[in-house]
């Protein structure tokens, strides 16, 4: 008796490609990643600290993930409810927010900064939004010199944040793809891998994670494939001039209309 492919690889096999293929497109990004947009941010700003707060929808809490500044550090774990404060009236809202006096309003949780080991005097506050939804809140305290935050900082700390936005969301996907198939391919193969409680065994997870990985890793003999060039090159376009982009897609639009001109000929 000869071993018959088994007919979900050739699906495994398209959906590691997309993946791969959004993964190029947005390089994936981790703490590492958030922590060098928070430092960006502060040494833009002359800030004494900037931070970076998550949601977490288990919880329903903003959890501080990063920061950087003199006096960044000791917000760093910190918890908060996700209507506390002036991160959870941000986060809530949607809206950004800038205070020239902290202590003055109302929405400023002392208790919480003094936790931290640092009470600020101003702070800017903007959301991590993007058209799925708020992941969270990026704060900027004190301003080093005299002047405050103006409208012009606002638009600046919405920049950063919008970047940090778009790598959250990117490390978000490559993170759970492989939780995504392994359960697709759980569902699909219900009869051999589910056991007497309805649960997975740990044997075939293994097995499913072995088979994920390896479709992911067999993308990297491919490389030849002009798909991966072509992918790696309009990731590049994310820095490029916005008149050169229109160009682009111009170019785009016309290699498309040749394609369903080219394939309705072949039909």
């Amino acid at each position: 008796m000869t071993d018959e492919p088994d007919p979900l690889i050739p699906t495994l096999h398209a959906l590691a490609l997309r993946v791969e293929a959004a993964r190029r497109l947005a390089p994936s990004a981790g703490t590492a990643v958030l922590r060098s947009i928070v430092d960006a941010t502060a040494a833009l700003f002359g800030a004494e600290a900037a931070s970076l707060a998550l949601h977490d929808p288990a919880t329903d809490r903003l959890i501080f993930v990063v920061a950087a500044g003199e006096h960044g550090q000791g917000v760093v774990g910190l918890a908060i409810g996700s209507s506390e404060g002036v991160a959870g009236y941000v986060f809530s809202t949607g809206q950004p927010l800038a205070l020239s006096d902290v202590a003055s309003d109302a929405r400023f949780g002392r208790d919480t900064a003094e936790q931290t080991g640092y009470v600020p005097r101003s702070l800017i506050a903007v959301p991590l939004v993007d058209d799925e939804g708020t992941l969270g809140v990026l704060e900027v305290l004190d301003k080093r010199g005299e002047t405050g935050f103006d409208l012009r900082d606002v638009e600046l700390a919405t920049v950063f944040a919008r970047q940090a936005t778009v790598a959250i969301r990117s490390s978000r996907i490559e993170r759970d793809t492989a939780a995504l198939l392994r359960a697709v391919l759980l569902a699909a193969d219900g009869s051999s891998a589910i056991d007497g409680s309805g649960s997975a065994t740990g044997s075939t997870i293994d097995a499913l994670d072995s088979i994920i990985a390896a479709e992911i890793r067999s993308l990297d003999a491919e490389g030849g494939d002009p798909l991966w060039a072509l992918a790696d090159q309009i990731a590049l376009l994310r820095a490029a001039d916005p008149g050169q982009l229109e160009l682009v897609r111009e170019l785009l639009a016309v290699l498309v209309r040749r394609s369903d001109h080219g394939r309705g000929r072949a039909r």
